[in-house]
């Protein structure tokens, strides 16, 4: 076949290239009302240098002018713009502008700036200093007359609108001697539909999950030929769901707001009606509706409560209402350009008929965000709020494990309010507008935001008792070895978990503490939950069971499902041995509850995802009547005996007890510890609060004593020198000690020495395994055959 007749089997589209000119809108990485972001190679192919003043042309003969800046994480075929740009452009996220260079830009004589009245209603005091001075100062900034652009300063941003430019021109560039001036009253937008509204770019912590659903939603409502020519049917539903607060609703409003589709919102529960007929009548409406106004998206909030199980269901209402909405997705016309959204935070009670290929296409998972998530969306709450320089987002992001979306807007509010609490002396509430340059000097700091996150937590524990312990290592004397090895358990997995891969190992999953009570087992827990800051959940044992049958291992899933939310988390059992003794021996137990609740922590703890981190730390001092199976390596793998302490670490113990407190120099705390062998942590403790207790009453007295001399002879009060500082004095451990008691009795000890002695005769070989050098020898000797059969096949 020819050259012509190759040409002329293409069709038109397929030869036709693209120009160099036209690039694709998308986020900028720097938010700067006056600058496009541009790819080195693309600013080369289109002789653009760095600082050149260029000319944005986009949808309805709107155009804007910038200065172009090199960026090399953004795409060569694409540029980065403000939104307030985008605005001026009338242009979305993907949609194409044309760039061309600006040559007549010259620097303005004089530009007239005006705010908008809805922007600045309550807002008194100088514009001028307290917005526009800062925003021109810093930079050389092109306007063109008619444009809009924000300016954010004190704890809200003003709109400003270009009106007029001296020469008279279309665009200037403002400089160090361009007069500005805002004299005026403030005017009124035009267009009532504001396209500031929600977009991709408030979207923060999904990126993967935005893809998906662009890809899903996007391209069958902008380019429905696409699906046409390939003769496949476009996705019809999607189906969101994960915790809430995580962003559901907000990722359809950013959808339809970027696509320009018309959006149409139903809320379950809306739509039901007590005449009958009447709740799948208004399904209908809302269906018909949308596909006049195609293309179009259907938002159904909250759908499992009107499309809930029908075989579960009671009343006849909800099983016709799920039948309807079947069939009307069933109904929608290939080409009718509409697409269904739902949205739930319980995805496993809607009806499985939604739930298959052609309903609901895809389910995306929105779950709560990592890290680097976190820190997105806390740059998008922040975006607008006037941000102090000591302030460390990548810090707060770190500490936020569990935090959805919704938590992070709670925390960046009340990080604000803590702020506005400071200014209240210099607020008048009584007049109706403020000053702006009260406005402008405040400002949230690293401060602020530590108050608001020590107010707040993760919004899916809010029913279970769920904090970050407060309690460091410094609290717990001695016991070096065991945390020595919790920090590799538990504390490594969370740091480091690129070293876990890099070996190929997966963390432990759990640890027992075992051992005389008092010992520290719970301080233990607490202290890393602190240190390698984790959510912790406490759960007292017997707490879990219930008298009704089934509620019990319910508890359980429910703890394990919230642990998983708020990853990572570290669960702690305390008194483990009320709910995992061994099974078959419950005497009295009506329906066999503890052995239920024991099977289910058994399947919870294997059925734990991978990438979840969450810790189990069981605590006991009965250890010998936990089943053997939660033993096991993979469950409960590391046990850890916790003894009584020795002298160091009673000396340890006295330390971290007394640290606060006033100890007077006669206090020999090496003594105590020599005289406490045998006494526990909490017994130590004991001592430490019976001294302390003295020395208070000690001084008490002292005071009653100081105000009766005051009133019955002033002048010997007069005279009298300055008191000693008040202390806890050798006297007062003295008389402590009187009372110390032990609370664990040798008996005891030996009983869990050889608790941890027939333990580790059980389950290891001791000293006596070694490598031998034939073994060795012959290791080396079968990788190189092994290393030589491959070369063979490969040679073959």
């Amino acid at each position: 076949m020819s050259d012509d007749g190759a040409a002329a089997c293409c069709p038109p589209a397929a030869t036709k290239k693209k120009a160099a000119n036209k690039l694709v809108v998308e986020e900028p990485t720097d938010d700067d009302v006056s600058t496009c972001n541009l790819h080195p190679a693309t600013m080369e192919k289109l002789s653009i240098f760095r600082g050149d003043v260029i000319l944005l042309k986009g949808k309805r003969r709107r155009d804007t002018i910038c200065i172009a800046m090199a960026d090399e994480g953004c795409r060569e075929h694409a540029l980065g713009i403000n939104p307030s740009v985008r605005s001026n452009l009338r242009v979305r996220l993907g949609d194409v502008v044309s760039v061309h260079p600006c040559l007549d830009a010259a620097y303005g004589a004089k530009v007239h700036v005006l705010p908008l009245d809805d922007t600045v209603e309550g807002l008194t005091g100088d514009l001028f200093e307290a917005y526009l001075k800062p925003h021109f100062l810093n930079a050389y900034r092109p306007v063109r007359k008619g444009d809009l652009f924000l300016v954010r300063g004190g704890m809200r941003s003003v709109e400003f609108k270009v009106v007029d430019i001296h020469p008279p021109a279309e665009y200037c560039i403002v400089a160090d001697d361009t007069e500005v001036f805002c004299d005026g009253e403030p005017v009124k937008r035009e267009d009532e539909e504001r396209l500031d509204g929600v977009g991709y770019d408030d979207v923060g912590g999904m990126r993967k999950q935005l893809a998906q659903i662009r890809e899903l939603v996007e391209l069958p409502l902008r380019h429905p030929q696409l699906f046409r020519s390939i003769g496949v049917k476009p996705p019809k539903g999607i189906l969101l769901y994960g915790p809430p607060g995580s962003g559901k609703t907000l990722i359809a409003r950013a959808v339809a707001n970027e696509t320009g589709a018309f959006f149409f919102c139903i809320n379950g529960p809306e739509i039901m009606s007590k005449l009958a007929g009447e709740s799948e009548s208004n399904l209908r409406k809302a269906f018909q509706e949308a596909e006049k106004n195609a293309p179009s998206i259907i938002f159904i909030d909250e759908i499992d409560s009107i499309a809930p199980k029908r075989e579960k269901t009671h009343g006849e209402v909800e099983r016709r209402i799920v039948s309807q909405l079947l069939t009307l997705m069933d109904g929608l016309k290939t080409r009718a350009h509409v697409i269904v959204m739902g949205a739930t935070n319980r995805p496993n009670s809607i009806d499985p008929a939604l739930r298959r290929f052609g309903r609901f296409d895809r389910e995306i998972d929105i779950g709560v965000p990592d890290e680097v998530g976190r820190l997105e969306v806390l740059l998008v709450h922040t975006k607008n709020m006037k941000i102090a320089d000591d302030v460390d987002l990548e810090a707060v992001a770190k500490d936020t494990h569990g935090y959805v979306g919704a938590d992070l807007a709670a925390l960046c509010t009340e990080a604000a309010l803590q702020c506005i609490r400071e200014k209240m002396d210099v607020i008048d509430l009584e007049d109706e507008t403020m000053d702006a340059e009260i406005l402008s000097s405040m400002a949230i700091t690293n401060d602020h935001l530590k108050t608001a996150l020590a107010g707040t937590n993760p919004s899916a524990l809010r029913e279970t008792v769920v904090e970050v312990p407060n309690v460091s290592w410094a609290d717990i004397g001695g016991l070096e070895g065991v945390k020595r090895e919790l920090q590799e358990t538990v504390q490594y997995p969370v740091e480091h978990p690129d070293k876990f891969e890099k070996f190929g190992m997966s963390p432990s999953r759990g640890v027992l503490f075992y051992g005389p009570p008092g010992c520290g087992k719970t301080l233990l827990a607490k202290a890393i939950a602190n240190e390698c800051q984790a959510n912790f959940i406490s759960v007292k044992g017997p707490e879990l069971l219930t008298m009704w049958f089934g509620e019990s291992e319910a508890n359980v899933r429910d703890i394990f499902g919230k642990a998983r939310q708020s990853a990572p988390c570290v669960l702690f059992f305390d008194e483990l041995d009320s709910i995992a003794t061994q099974r078959g021996r419950s005497v009295g137990d009506a329906g066999g509850a503890a052995d239920r609740v024991l099977n289910q922590l058994l399947t919870e703890m294997d059925g734990m995802g991978a990438k979840k981190t969450v810790f189990i730390i069981g605590a006991t001092n009965r250890p010998d009547i936990i089943d053997p199976a939660l033993l096991r390596p993979g469950r409960l793998d590391q046990l850890i005996y916790i003894p009584l302490p020795d002298e160091a670490s009673r000396h340890q113990i006295f330390k971290a007890c007394l640290r606060k407190s006033p100890v007077a120099k006669n206090v020999d705390l090496g003594a105590l510890a020599r005289f406490t062998a045998g006494f526990s942590g909490a017994d130590i403790t004991e001592i430490c609060q019976r001294a302390c207790k003295y020395a208070i009453r000690e001084d008490i007295e002292k005071d009653l004593e100081r105000e009766r001399k005051a009133r019955e002879k002033p002048e010997e009060m007069e005279v009298d020198c300055a008191d000693e500082p008040a202390q806890v004095g050798a006297a007062h451990f003295e008389e402590s000690m009187r009372y110390a008691r032990r609370s664990v009795s040798d008996a005891d000890i030996r009983k869990y020495q050889a608790f941890a002695q027939t333990l580790q005769q059980s389950r290891g070989f001791g000293t006596e395994f070694r490598f031998s050098k034939r073994t060795q020898q012959a290791a080396e000797a079968e990788a190189a055959a092994n290393a030589d059969a491959e070369d063979d096949d490969l040679y073959s």
